[in-house]
C-alpha cells in the first residue's frame, strides 16, 4: 500500500505530533546595553559633499539567565562610515542591544541556533530604527540597515570554528607529542 497526499493520518503519526512540545517564546524585554555614536565629521569640520562608504559587523552572544527557559540575546553592531575619496572617518556608531527571551519546547540540540538566528531576528527591526534614528539626529542621512540573514551569519560562525580547529589541530600535529623525556 502506497501513501498519499490525501490519506488521513495514522494514529502512529498523531501521537508522534501530540509528543512534540510546542514551541513558545515572547520578548520579556528590550534594551540598549551599551551605545557609542561618534560624529567625525563635526569634530573636524569637513565640509564639501561627501560620499559615505558604510561598513557594518555584526556580533551574537546569546546567555542563560536565572529564570527558568529565560535568555538574554545580545546583537552587537559596529558601523563605520568614512568617505569614499578621502578615507576620512565621517562616524562611528556601536550599539549592543539586548533581548530577554522567554522560551519553551525547543530540544536543547536546537536552543543554540535558535536563540542565534530566531531571537535577533525579532529584536532586529527595533535595532534598525534606533539606528537610523541615532544617525539622522547625528546630522545624517538616516541610516536604513538591511535585513540581515542571521541563519548565514550563523552558518559562517560555524564554519569558521570548524577551521580554526582544523588549523589548531594540524599545528599541534606539527609539534609532534610534547613532554617526552
Amino acid at each position: 500500500m502506497t501513501d498519499t497526499p490525501d490519506a488521513p493520518a495514522t494514529p502512529q503519526a498523531n501521537d508522534q505530533a501530540a509528543q512534540q512540545p510546542k514551541v513558545t517564546q515572547r520578548i520579556v524585554a528590550q534594551y540598549i546595553r551599551d551605545m557609542s555614536f561618534e560624529n567625525a565629521l563635526a569634530q573636524k569640520g569637513l565640509t564639501g559633499d561627501l560620499q559615505p562608504e558604510v561598513s557594518v559587523q555584526v556580533n551574537l552572544d546569546a546567555r542563560k539567565r536565572g529564570a527558568e527557559g529565560q535568555y538574554e540575546v545580545i546583537t552587537k553592531l559596529n558601523i563605520t562610515s568614512k568617505a569614499k575619496e578621502s578615507g576620512e572617518p565621517l562616524f562611528l556608531f556601536e550599539i549592543e542591544y539586548a533581548g530577554v527571551f522567554q522560551i519553551s519546547g525547543v530540544p536543547d540540540d536546537q536552543l543554540h541556533p535558535y536563540l542565534l538566528i530566531e531571537c535577533p531576528r525579532m529584536t532586529f527591526p527595533y535595532l534598525r530604527r534606533i539606528v537610523s534614528d541615532v544617525t539622522r539626529d547625528g546630522g545624517f542621512p538616516p541610516l536604513n540597515l538591511e535585513q540581515i540573514d542571521f541563519l548565514q551569519l550563523y552558518r559562517n560562525e560555524l564554519q569558521r570554528r570548524a577551521q580554526q580547529q582544523q588549523a589548531q589541530k594540524a599545528a599541534e600535529a606539527e609539534q609532534g607529542p610534547s613532554g617526552t623525556a
